[in-house]
């Protein structure tokens, strides 16, 4: 008997997908619920699990082909599943149990082990080892070429590998016209042309089609405006420092930035109502509620997970569901439900280097928070020039519904809220 393996519902909205690669060749033997195919959609791809024990009989649908739901993928012949009452026991005679026999506990003795020669090998070895790796590590010393004070400064500033360089100098010495000479060598193409050609096509992936698409719709629908301001963080710093260890003992996670954050975000939402809004046709639709969307990158693209209620999370609940949701999107296992229903996106371009930007929008949404990267700047701390670690961070919003002064007083409690934390504790 064969069984359809079929495609399954792909979550709200989504009707189609690409086959994206077979876990099984046509003829393998397969295992119930075991993943036979990967398919693609506009947000998360989806493991297809066999349908029963058997052999994968047919494939009829390629690789990067487009499918909807409920299309016949291939077929699973059952032929191979085990039956019941097919396990013949094999019968023993002339059986008969052991006799048992009387215990006595005796009091085990001490066992002393002679000393062997064996026993000296090791330290032996090892200090043969060690004289042979310093013996090694003499003759890479002199192998190393002779350098001039000047040659050497200009090497280390250009990264210049020196062993292969022959020096002009005296006795073989590198001298600083020898480092200068380089500027004149022609680097050879890189190993990606040279593998590739000058040029390669290949095919955008529908998440990285749909991301591209929804980015241009934000920008053409939207009348997007960005708003800035600069964090000294200070204070979160030193509270993470002083607690971190004690975090992650009683919770099972470290304590990071996103908390801290998502807790101020939702202070000012809550202030600020129209930023967790969006426009629907030609009404204003007010989220009483705060799903806030975490930008995750993964291999494949960028990802945004829904952390939900997030006014009703701990810090603790709040870390271990980025911790999980960040796992799973790297893991190629998020889920359609883990994308959706988000009002309000933090993106943190600064784990990357990230100094400053504007954020796009994540429709439907009306606004997105980026945060930047920490660097040590003078700024004047009542009337002193002090070095505070200061992060930039930038309030993208949709000024159809956003006013200017909403967007910056929004981001002006942010900032407060993080330069002094207990009030995330107090929720003020």
């Amino acid at each position: 008997m064969s069984d359809k393996i079929i495609v399954p519902t792909l979550g709200e909205s989504v009707t189609e997908a690409t086959v994206s690669k077979w876990l099984k060749n046509q003829g393998e033997k397969v295992s119930a619920d075991e993943p036979i195919v990967e398919l693609e959609t506009d947000k998360v791809n989806v493991e297809v699990p066999a349908p029963s024990n058997g052999t994968l009989e047919l494939i009829s649908v390629k690789e990067g082909e487009t499918v909807n739901v409920g299309a016949l993928l291939g077929m699973v012949n059952g032929s191979s599943k085990q039956e019941s009452g097919n396990i013949k026991v094999k019968e023993v005679k002339n059986y008969s149990p052991p006799k048992k026999k009387s215990q006595t506990i005796e009091k085990p003795k001490k066992e002393i082990k002679p000393l062997k020669l064996e026993e000296e090998e090791p330290l032996i070895l090892n200090n043969f080892h060690q004289a042979e790796e310093t013996k090694e590590n003499q003759q890479v010393k002199e192998k190393q070429p002779s350098i001039s004070p000047a040659a050497r400064k200009m090497a280390k500033e250009g990264k210049v590998d020196l062993t292969k360089i022959q020096g002009s100098g005296k006795h073989g010495v590198i001298l600083k016209e020898d480092i200068m000479s380089l500027m004149g060598f022609k680097p050879s193409p890189s190993e990606r042309k040279i593998k590739h050609g000058p040029e390669e096509r290949i095919k955008m992936t529908r998440l990285r089609l749909t991301i591209a698409k929804r980015l241009k719709e934000a920008q053409e629908n939207a009348a997007m405006l960005t708003t800035f301001n600069e964090v000294d963080m200070s204070e979160v710093i030193s509270m993470r420092n002083q607690y971190k260890e004690e975090f992650q003992n009683n919770y099972s996670v470290k304590l990071g930035f996103m908390s801290f954050f998502v807790k101020a975000c939702v202070i000012g939402l809550k202030n600020f109502p129209v930023i967790n809004s969006e426009i629907q046709g030609d009404e204003i639709v007010y989220k009483n509620y705060y799903n806030i969307s975490i930008a995750v990158g993964t291999d494949r693209g960028l990802v945004v997970p829904v952390l939900r209620e997030t006014d009703e999370m701990s810090f603790a609940d709040i870390e271990k569901n980025i911790s999980r949701l960040g796992e799973k999107a790297r893991d190629g296992k998020i889920t359609i439900d883990d994308l959706q229903g988000g009002t309000f996106t933090i993106t943190n371009g600064g784990i990357y280097g990230s100094m400053l930007s504007t954020p796009i929008l994540n429709p439907p949404q009306s606004a997105v928070l980026g945060m930047h990267n920490i660097i040590n700047r003078p700024v004047v701390v009542e009337g002193n020039v002090e070095v505070r670690p200061i992060m930039y961070v930038a309030l993208s919003y949709d000024h159809r519904i956003v006013d200017g002064k909403e967007a910056v007083s929004f981001l002006k409690i942010v900032k407060e809220s993080l330069e002094q934390p207990k009030r995330l504790f107090l929720n003020i």
